[in-house]
């Protein structure tokens, strides 16, 4: 067992993750040609049975050495002969070791029999253990078996993955290895298991291989600390609006709003901004380029970072724009909106109205709610292609069109929607709650920036200069290359 300590109690780590009768109803599974590749497995753990399940299955035969094959040889499938570790690596030439670091020690008495074979290692650490130690378990499986070639492959491949299909998990396996011939031989059984083996080169990347399992969604960090900050800092400025204002200066009790009206309130100033951030980072990198003449000059670290990050930042502004909606669906449900509609009501009958129509409130909102769907149709379908099952049945055409062009439409779509919400609020004394502008006339700064930027670059003086640049044109006819060197930027001239 190699992936992550223990969490299951004994008799339950006893049981098989996947149907034993599942298994043996597979013919597939059941019985293996007698010419088939012979692969041994060390270890009896959830990994070692999902592994044999998956190896059986892409027409291999498995050999698993236990401690104590009588008590583990139902777990796995039919067609894997489960026996003493003595037996098991006698004749396979490739063998898994699917068993936790400091086990590896146990396996020095079958050093001879081992010799000369293909261990694969497909342990991970635990963060501690990772910091703990400088050398990759692989590195010091290698160190105990000098005569083994060791390589480290399908560390990042979940038992799960390996019972369902590479169809339900990521399909790529790094490998890495000292010998090319024992990275051929591994890469062609990840092919035949269906997956996709990715070369990282010699054991000593062995320690970068087994820390990708250990990251959490690294990318993810600072768009998602980047849409905390943004709903910190609106909800904060609609709290002192909508709640603080009216407690303080007209005794009023509006916290009630907190939990759903406030929120509601922050979640499309949020959605909006992020989406403007998705498209700033082009603009300023479409700028730079118009001013530097040159597409062969490195971006700022942090526009270069910033590039990166827009796909996550987008799919935040779709995250935070389909909460808004959900929100805008549960305010008539709120028993606050039910008191405002009966006061409403008597007040109505107390005037005595008869009929209540303003003619430009109604096309307000009726164009104010048109655009809003609009804008989160659009967003939805950019956040469904950005998928990367969607992403690559598209060309780099497609694609482009809609993460570009769609993209853009969404923003102006958004604008519509807000100028449309704040009509003209912006221009009335009494929205200045605590001499604080409307929330809405903040959000609009920098999406309005960004449109006007690519209206400025659709002029043909400018667009086809900045056609120009990126096609390779320079301005002074050179080619300026940086290279960053100790945290230095050298650079070095080419003259074509």
């Amino acid at each position: 067992q190699a992936h992550g300590p223990a969490t299951k109690m004994p008799e339950e780590m006893d049981k098989p993750l996947i149907s034993l009768h599942l298994v043996d109803s597979d013919s597939s599974l059941a019985k293996v040609p007698d010419e088939a590749p012979k692969v041994g497995i060390l270890g009896s753990g959830d990994f070692a049975r999902s592994l044999a399940t998956r190896l059986v299955g892409s027409g291999f035969k498995v050999v698993v050495g236990s401690r104590n094959p009588k008590r583990t040889a139902g777990l796995f499938p039919s067609a894997a002969q489960v026996t003493f570790q003595e037996e098991a690596v006698s004749s396979p030439e490739v063998i898994f070791v699917a068993v936790f670091r400091e086990h590896y020690s146990s396996l020095c008495s079958l050093s001879d029999q081992l010799a000369g074979k293909i261990l694969v290692d497909v342990s991970n650490p635990t963060e501690q253990e990772h910091l703990q130690h400088r050398e990759s378990n692989a590195e010091y499986l290698a160190s105990l078996f000098p005569t083994c070639t060791v390589v480290k492959a399908f560390n990042v491949i979940s038992a799960w993955t390996l019972q369902a299909g590479p169809r339900d998990g990521n399909r790529q396996v790094p490998i890495c290895s000292d010998q090319p011939e024992a990275k051929r031989a591994v890469s062609e059984m990840a092919l035949a298991m269906g997956f996709m083996p990715v070369d990282m080169g010699s054991l000593a990347s062995a320690r970068e291989v087994e820390a990708m399992p250990l990251r959490l969604l690294p990318a993810w960090k600072v768009p998602t600390l980047l849409a905390l900050g943004l709903f910190v800092c609106f909800y904060a400025y609609n709290f002192i609006r909508d709640v603080l204002q009216p407690y303080v200066q007209e005794s009023q009790n509006k916290f009630f709003k907190l939990p759903v009206s406030v929120v509601n309130t922050t979640l499309p100033c949020v959605a909006y901004v992020l989406l403007s951030l998705v498209y700033l980072p082009g603009v300023l990198a479409a700028a730079l380029q118009l001013r530097r003449g040159t597409k062969y000059q490195r971006f700022p670290d942090w526009l270069d970072h910033w590039l990166q990050h827009r796909k996550q930042i987008g799919l935040l502004s779709f995250f935070c724009a389909a909460l808004h909606a959900l929100y805008s669906f549960c305010l008539p449900l709120r028993r606050a909106h039910r008191y405002d509609l009966v006061n409403l009501a008597v007040k109505q009958v107390l005037a005595n109205k008869s009929h209540l129509w303003v003619e430009e409130e109604v096309w307000r909102m009726e164009i104010y709610l048109s655009l809003g769907v609009l804008a989160l149709g659009t967003l939805s379908l950019l956040a469904v292609t950005s998928l990367p099952s969607i992403a690559n049945s598209l060309n780099w055409r497609e694609f482009s069109f809609v993460q570009s062009s769609l993209g853009f439409v969404a923003l102006v779509l958004s604008t519509l929607h807000t100028l449309t919400y704040g009509w003209t609020r912006a221009f009335e004394e009494s929205r200045y709650k605590f001499y604080l502008p409307p929330t809405f006339t903040l959000t609009l700064l920098v999406p309005c920036a960004v449109i006007l930027a690519k209206a400025l670059f659709l002029l043909p003086c400018i667009s086809r200069r900045l056609a120009r640049i990126r096609r390779g044109w320079e301005r002074d006819g050179t080619i300026k290359f940086t290279l960053p060197t100790d945290h230095a930027l050298a650079e070095k001239t080419s003259h074509v």
